[in-house]
Order: structure tokens, then C-alpha cells, then sequence
């Protein structure tokens, strides 16, 4: 298949620019946002946010994991939300990793399309990204992702130092990203590791270490990340083909479902285990994770490949499933502090600051 030919440049609010292919019809980018600060949005995916839910999904749920446990390097602990061992998330906790995690995946994205804009000019689903485009000049994305990262720096700068650390750790990771489709066919592993650190820099916030609990949860996490993310990539493969750019999607070809069903199969294991060693109930923590597993089967029974449109569907499915899993730990925790009454310490800790 020829590879699509270089798009013309479009100024920045031009009556014929084109909204983001993957974004949601009708989305307030597109339908109220001043027509000169659409290519900046876009280029900061306010018109599709469900990579940064899915950023923030495991930051919330190693949060809400922590929330028995002894606040050690959490300075704003708040009674009644985890100080007590009541079993609710710090909810000052929660809101700076929501803001923490939307401004560092714009940066993220920021970088991933200045690295990416020629791969990207030969994509039709990404050739009308605003850098690939010429909506937006280099210069002024690089400008752009510094402002968002320094809005990150300030969240991760309130916390211990050892998470401080740890969230510095990730941008190796982060770094190596937007390179990795050109050299593996699991690029999809690596943002595993990237979009799922959250699941251990919640635990290390809230106290000050790590232990089994968030380093299962991580796993488990990273599982997840390959079902969905292979499920988005079907929608690129003949264009990536085309680009000789790699993903798990090609790699896996007609084994694609069945993969898809063992990486969901083994990110519930991980959850399952993370719970457990967190000290979580596990017949309510159950209970909920049900409607969470039915998600993840209906995801994989009724996915349609070689429908574009579908594979953005269930991959945006998975902010329902994040919901779940958040849903399910606090019950479990809350349950496990109320009617048992269970106070004793979680797993032992063996990283500390």
C-alpha cells in the first residue's frame, strides 16, 4: 500500500481544517473552543481525553489501595479520607495526580507528534495533527509542552522525596516512547510502562515506600495497557504497514483476540493480587470486579478488527473499566474497615525513602 502523500500545511484556524480523526463527534474542542486555540487544544488532546483518564486510572487505584495505610509521606492527610483507616482516598491526594496526570500527557503527547510529524504526515488518521499538519511550528510545541511540564513538576514537587524520585524515574520511559515503534513490535509494552508508573507513585505519595501491593498493581496495570492499546492499534495497521512502522497489532495479526483476551486475563490476575496484598476484602472487592471483568469479555467477544470505528469504541470503553476497579477497591477497603474491622498493617514494606 503507497504511502499517503505529505498533507499541505493548514493555518491555524482556517476555515478547511480538519478535526482530529480520532476525536469524539460534537466534542467542545471542535464545537465552542475559539477556532485560533483549536490547534493547540487538539495538539494537547482536549478533544479526546481518555488517554489521560487512562494515565490516571492506576495513579487513583494505588491511591485508594493506600488508603488503610499509615499516611507516612503524606503531609495533607485528611481525616476521614485514609488518615484513620477509614478506607476512602486522600481526595487532596486524588486531585493533584488528576492534574498532575492531564498536564503530562498533553507534554507527552506534545513530544511523542514533534518526534513523530513526519510518521505522522503519512497516517490518515494522524496526518491532521497540528504539527503533522503545519497548524503548529515546532518551536511553539516544544514552548507549549515546557509550560505543561512545569505544571507537572509543581504536583510531583509537593510530594515525598522518594516519590519525587520515582515520578522523576518514569521520564526515562516517557523518553524512550515515541522511539520504540521503530525498533519493537510491542511499542504497546513500553507505554505500558509508561501510562501505568502512576500505579506506583500514588502508593509512594501517600507513604512514603513501596511494597507488593503497587508493584502488582503495576503488572497488572501494564497487562491492561497491551489489550486496549493492541485493540487501538488495529485501527493502523495498513497504514503503519505502509510507513514500516511496528505494533503489537501486526505482530499478532489473526492471534490478535486471543492475545487480547490473555493480556485482560492476566491484568485481573494483577488486580486480584494487588488487592490482596493490600489488605482489601475480597469478596466485596470481588462483588464489583465482576461488572469490571464482564467489561474487559465484552470488549474482547464483540470486537470487530477490521472496523475502525469499533476499535475506538472499545478502547474508549476502558474509562468505564477504570471506574470499575476504582469502584471495586474502595468497596472492598471501606467494607474491610467498617464490618470486619480489620486495622492491622498491610504487606511489609521493603522500599522505603
Amino acid at each position: 500500500m503507497a504511502a499517503h502523500p505529505e498533507p499541505e500545511p493548514v493555518a491555524a484556524g482556517a476555515p478547511g481544517e480538519d478535526p482530529s480523526a480520532d476525536a469524539a463527534a460534537g466534542n467542545w474542542v471542535d464545537a465552542i473552543a475559539p477556532r485560533r486555540l483549536r490547534p493547540y487544544l487538539r495538539l494537547a488532546r482536549a478533544d479526546r481525553p481518555i488517554g489521560a483518564w487512562l494515565l490516571l486510572w492506576p495513579a487513583w487505584w494505588s491511591v485508594a489501595l493506600a488508603a488503610r495505610e499509615a499516611p507516612v509521606g503524606w503531609r495533607w492527610a485528611v481525616t476521614g479520607a485514609g488518615a484513620n483507616a477509614e478506607g476512602a482516598p486522600d481526595p487532596i491526594l486524588l486531585l493533584l495526580l488528576l492534574v498532575g496526570a492531564f498536564a503530562m500527557r498533553s507534554a507527552g503527547c506534545i513530544y511523542n507528534d514533534i518526534v513523530d510529524r513526519d510518521l505522522d504526515a503519512r497516517v490518515a488518521r494522524t496526518r491532521s495533527r497540528p504539527i503533522a499538519s503545519g497548524q503548529i511550528s515546532v518551536a511553539a510545541a516544544v514552548v507549549y509542552a515546557a509550560v505543561l511540564t512545569l505544571i507537572g513538576l509543581a504536583v510531583l514537587l509537593t510530594f515525598n522525596r522518594f516519590a519525587i524520585l520515582l515520578g522523576a524515574a518514569s521520564l526515562a520511559i516517557v523518553a524512550v516512547y515515541p522511539f520504540a515503534k521503530r525498533f519493537t513490535d510491542w511499542p504497546q509494552l513500553v507505554l505500558g510502562l509508561a501510562f501505568n508508573w502512576g500505579a506506583l507513585l500514588g502508593w509512594a505519595a501517600f507513604t512514603g515506600a513501596l511494597s507488593w501491593a503497587p508493584l502488582w498493581l503495576y503488572l497488572g496495570g501494564i497487562a491492561w495497557t497491551l489489550g486496549y492499546d493492541t485493540i487501538y492499534a488495529l485501527m493502523d495497521r495498513d497504514d503503519d504497514r505502509a510507513a514500516g512502522v511496528k505494533s503489537s497489532a501486526l505482530a499478532l495479526g489473526s492471534r490478535t483476540r486471543i492475545a487480547v483476551a490473555g493480556f485482560y486475563g492476566l491484568a485481573m490476575a494483577g488486580f486480584a493480587a494487588a488487592a490482596w496484598s493490600a489488605g482489601v476484602a475480597m469478596a466485596p472487592f470481588a462483588a464489583v470486579m465482576v461488572a469490571a471483568a464482564a467489561q474487559l469479555a465484552w470488549q474482547v467477544i464483540d470486537l470487530k478488527p477490521d472496523d475502525a470505528a469499533d476499535c475506538l469504541s472499545k478502547f474508549r470503553s476502558n474509562h468505564l473499566f477504570g471506574m470499575l476497579v476504582f469502584a471495586a477497591i474502595i468497596t472492598g477497603h471501606v467494607f474491610a474497615a467498617q464490618v470486619l474491622g480489620a486495622s492491622g498493617e498491610a504487606d511489609a514494606v521493603f522500599f522505603s525513602a
